[in-house]
């Protein structure tokens, strides 16, 4: 059952950080998120994800606090290259931010060795052999593991790995967001890649929780999300719902379901969901082992795809900033 990353044996369910510090509305405190990363250990995680931009640095501090001291128990992923100056964002990939970058993040978690580190996004402005030099270099000092990208093109994806090979890629994918059957899926199989989904639960569309949008905090990067507008979050909503119901006839949560239907993809495939509930941690986690039928998955791909969802997965001022290959109608 066990998924490899970087020649490493992992659970194809690892752990995205990232709401612990930020994003979907007010994090927990520290004492109830550090309790929920060690149980995740206690249970089985041994693949846990952060970045440096995560709550301006606090989730890599988080973890530090939390679970270093069981850090011969899990593989490690951070990343760097996305840039935040109060409310503008950017990306720098260029050599100098890189070796910079990691260093700072380094400091935050407390270790001298980060297993995976991905750059966050795509820098056009910065030659591929460039960026991949300066994670090679990494890699030659012992700081890193391996290196991937999130949200690269299959094109520069294969640019990349010609100049220094690749462990992992992270792309958003999930029943709704399908921009990587358009060549990350193949390519990452073709060339040996671990695919390492984010959000592949729809940011908790699929967990059967969000009912109303209009409810969530105004800092939830949700609410600017086109799929959870009012003009289309009913009709995704009834989406939602239909797969809820095929997850309750045979017998799973419809986060549950959802996270299969990423997994049965390719055996190249691993999610990362995050979530603050423990409950929802240990169903989660359950989710490869289940008995769910071959047409169940099948069904839960046809209910939501990228033709029955209504709004893009972005906001048009940060489309521009991914790299992905994009559906000619969206």
């Amino acid at each position: 059952m066990p998924r490899t990353i970087a020649g490493r044996p992992l659970h194809p369910v690892g752990l995205g950080c990232m709401n612990l510090s930020w994003a979907y509305g007010t994090p927990p405190g520290d004492d109830e998120a550090e309790a929920l990363l060690n149980r995740a250990l206690d249970i089985g995680y041994d693949h846990f994800d952060t970045a440096n931009i995560y709550g301006g640095g606090r989730n890599e501090e988080l973890l530090r606090r939390a679970i270093m001291h069981r850090r011969s128990e899990f593989f490690l992923a951070s990343k760097t290259g996305i840039v935040v100056e109060g409310p503008k964002r950017g990306v720098d990939c260029s050599p100098e931010s890189i070796t910079a970058s990691l260093d700072a993040s380094l400091a935050r978690l407390g270790t001298d060795h980060i297993d995976l580190f991905y750059m966050h996004r795509y820098d056009p402005k910065v030659p591929i052999a460039d960026a991949v030099g300066a994670m090679a270099r990494a890699i030659e000092a012992g700081k890193i593991g391996a290196y991937g990208v999130s949200e690269w093109s299959s094109a520069h994806i294969r640019e990349a790995h010609a100049v220094h090979p690749m462990a992992a890629v992270q792309p958003e994918y999930s029943l709704w967001t399908r921009n990587v059957e358009l060549g990350v899926l193949d390519t990452c199989r073709e060339l040996g890649i671990a695919l390492v989904a984010f959000s592949p639960t729809g940011r908790g569309a699929f967990g059967g929780v969000l009912k109303d949008p209009s409810a969530l905090e105004d800092g939830d990067l949700r609410t600017k999300m086109p799929r959870f507008q009012p003009d289309n979050w009913p009709h995704n909503l009834a989406l939602v719902e239909k797969l809820a119901a095929l997850a309750h006839d045979v017998g799973v949560t419809p986060a549950q379901l959802a996270l299969r239907w990423v997994l049965e993809q390719g055996e190249h495939c691993h999610v990362i969901p995050g979530t603050t509930s423990v409950a929802h941690l240990e169903e989660n986690f359950r989710a490869p082992d289940l008995a769910i039928p071959a047409d169940a998955i099948t069904a839960a791909g046809r209910i939501i795809n990228q033709d029955t969802v209504r709004g893009h997965r972005y906001h048009d001022a940060i489309r521009p900033t991914i790299d992905t290959e994009e559906f000619a109608d969206a």
